[in-house]
């Protein structure tokens, strides 16, 4: 059976399974719709959570991120981890006693105050929206690969797939639905690195394969796994892998905006209310960090053995050896070698791009980084002559350097003698980068060539790609592709109920029309999660980064405004409405200001003020990590207007000293 007919299968199988829950466990009232039926047990709340929070950006994005960034990226593992560990110790049981059905919905009730809960509302849709785009992302990237259609068609046929099952199926048909995804993707991500543990360092574990010897094919090499990863990346002119090489403000920022945006995600603080009892909600939290655990502590060995075996097939040398003591890969070998066929499926996609620079019939995969500038400014020369010849009414050019490429009726034409100037200048700089820069002991320009010739590998194709790079059987490859949709599809529905129960719960019945009947409230709901799938549909199409960072900046957004907000709520008697909704507004607009300065205005493409890189970062912070900053102004702002408005009223402060008391919870309820 052909690879294509085998994903056909597989994933088709998944979606049959997930549209059968969805049916079995269509929800019939409001109560279902949004909590469940306050009936799930914690295990199987725990297994609901892992598949809500596993997100395209932790099946996808986090072994291709630490892949190509190394020790860096720890930090998406440390912060992710943590900020479960504060939402079971500080926030689960105590908003699951509050007994109410949505976040917003805690925020009016003890802030006193409808504005509070509508400026909770915009905040919950804000950070919600940049998040389903990046699981929208990882639906277009996995469908286009596996069911060899464009990405965007990909997007449409995801969406359409949310559309059937998280519609119909409201809160209880998803989180019933998250339980078989949750299988499905822990099995797709760890049969493969079980499979490629054991190729590489004969380890079953791939956890402790990471931090054993490299045994390739079973044939000891005597060095361990991580030091023959640093020898080939600094051979081939790339930051040592286990190096810390970003800067450590930044990283501590970004550290705490993961930690405190996971603690204040509203779709995962939602899951908490579907239990039946507190105890349940701590038990659940403790459940998924189990569950969690099991993708985590693999990731790093996943990331990792990716980028040797990606390295490895562009070097075959560097398997038993040095990579440069032997040749690049041939690209005949994509057509003619079956193990490299992925090569070509993958560049069909756009995501990987691969090409022969200087005409050799292989492919040189080093770090070109320091001639990128040189070439992209001989580019810029070359368009710039070329433009104004073509303004002009010349023909092409065979050599743009020639005396008579500027000639215009005989005569040399001023303007056009000083862009070919410029051009010359431009190569002649690119000549001296590539004869500066030295690989392996000898310059790019003594070896011939002429720059990095694998020209884009998008780092969402890693974990996808990554059995196939290995030789692995189909079905594992299929398996992949259904347990990478599971991730996005899972977490995605997650998010549209989060922003549907918002609208629907918290503006049209809390603010606008407070008697609508139940019936009438449930087709709200059903149309506001519509709505929603249609926007994060269009917004995935032109996201503002691969799915993990743009993943972080939801969670740097959570962190600004959320958290702070329920964390003032629970452990708080002073912080008052006014303090409240001054705070979030604070959080929220630093943050997204900040964040748009470098990607755009709402993410639209084009409409950045600065190029996001370190050197434009304000005090060397990220757009990533801002929300740590904002989270703190939004304390601070806070606790200055609330000290010098009025208090809150007492019963406001005895809801408060109750929420703390661990008895006498009872049901989430609607109001």
């Amino acid at each position: 059976m052909d690879q294509f007919t085998l994903n056909l299968l597989v994933v088709g199988a998944s979606f049959v399974l997930y549209i059968g829950i969805a049916i079995w466990a269509r929800a019939g009232t409001t109560a279902e719709f949004y909590a469940a039926g306050r009936g799930v047990h914690p295990v199987l709340n725990g297994m609901a959570t892992g598949a809500d929070w596993m997100s395209a950006a932790s099946f996808i994005s986090m072994a291709g991120l630490i892949a190509f960034g190394g020790y860096g990226t720890s930090a998406y593992i440390m912060g992710w981890t943590g900020g479960y560990v504060l939402l079971a110790l500080l926030l689960a049981p105590y908003l699951r006693k509050f007994g109410k059905f949505t976040v917003p919905e805690f925020v009016g009730e003890r802030f006193y105050s409808n504005t509070a809960r509508l400026v909770a509302v915009v905040c919950l849709i804000v950070m919600s929206v940049t998040y389903v785009i990046g699981q929208m992302r990882g639906v277009g990237v996995t469908f286009s690969r596996f069911l060899e259609v464009k990405t965007d068609t990909g997007l449409y046929i995801g969406a359409a797939i949310v559309f059937a099952y998280a519609v119909l199926g409201g809160m209880k048909g998803i989180t019933y639905t998250q339980v078989a995804q949750y299988c499905v993707l822990i099995l797709a991500y760890s049969i493969p690195a079980i499979f490629i543990a054991l190729n590489l360092t004969g380890s079953f574990l791939p956890q402790m394969g990471i931090v054993g010897s490299y045994e390739p094919g079973g044939v000891s090499s005597g060095v361990s796994f991580l030091a023959k990863l640093d020898s080939v990346l600094t051979e081939l002119g790339f930051t040592t892998f286990t190096a810390h090489t970003t800067n450590t403000l930044n990283m501590v920022l970004f550290t705490m905006s993961l930690m405190i945006g996971t603690a204040g995600l509203p779709h995962v603080i939602s899951r908490f209310f579907t239990v039946p009892k507190v105890a349940d909600a701590r038990a659940s939290a403790g459940w998924a960090l189990v569950f969690i655990a099991l993708l985590y502590t693999v990731a790093p060995a996943v990331g990792t053995m990716a980028r040797l075996n990606f390295t490895t097939t562009m070097w075959p040398a560097a398997v038993s050896g040095k990579a440069l003591d032997g040749e690049a890969v041939a690209i005949s070998a994509f057509d003619t070698d079956p193990k490299l066929s992925w090569v070509k499926t993958w560049e069909q996609t756009g995501l990987l791009i691969m090409t022969d620079l200087n005409g050799d019939g292989k492919i040189q995969y080093f770090n070109d980084a320091p001639l990128q500038a040189p070439a992209k400014a001989a580019e810029a020369a070359t368009k710039a002559l070329v433009d104004a010849r073509t303004k002009a009414g010349l023909p092409e050019a065979a050599d743009l350097t020639a005396p008579e490429a500027v000639a215009v009726n005989g005569a040399a034409d001023a303007a056009l003698a000083d862009l070919q100037a410029k051009l010359v200048a431009a190569k002649a700089a690119l000549t001296d980068a590539q004869g500066a820069l030295m690989v392996g002991g000898k310059s790019v320009a003594d070896r011939g060539w002429v720059g990095n010739e694998v020209t884009k590998v998008d780092r969402d194709i890693m974990v996808l790609a990554n059995p196939e790079i290995a030789a692995l059987p189909g079905w594992v490859v299929a398996l992949v592709a259904a347990g990478g949709l599971a991730a996005a599809l899972s977490t995605a529905a997650g998010l549209l109920l989060a922003i549907s129960a918002a609208i629907s719960h918290d503006v049209i019945k809390g603010s606008f029309n407070p008697n609508i009947s139940e019936k009438g409230e449930l087709l709200a709901a059903r149309i506001s999660m519509s709505f929603a799938i249609v926007v994060a549909t269009y917004l995935g199409l032109h996201p503002p980064g691969f799915a993990a960072q743009v993943v972080a900046l939801a969670f740097g957004l959570a962190a600004a405004t959320i958290f702070p907000v329920l964390m003032m709520g629970i452990f708080s008697h002073r912080i008052n409405k006014e303090g409240a909704i001054v705070g979030m507004l604070v959080g929220l607009v630093f943050t997204a200001v900040y964040i748009f300065l470098y990607k755009g205005w709402f993410f639209v493409p084009g409409t950045a003020v600065y190029a996001d890189v370190e050197a434009n970062w304000f005090f060397g912070i990220s757009p990533l990590s801002i929300g740590t900053v904002g989270a703190a102004l939004n304390f601070i702002s806070a606790y200055l207007v609330s000290s010098v408005t009025a208090a809150p009223p007492k019963h406001v402060q005895d809801l408060v000293e109750s929420i703390r008391v661990p008895r006498g919870a009872g049901a989430a309820q609607a109001h």
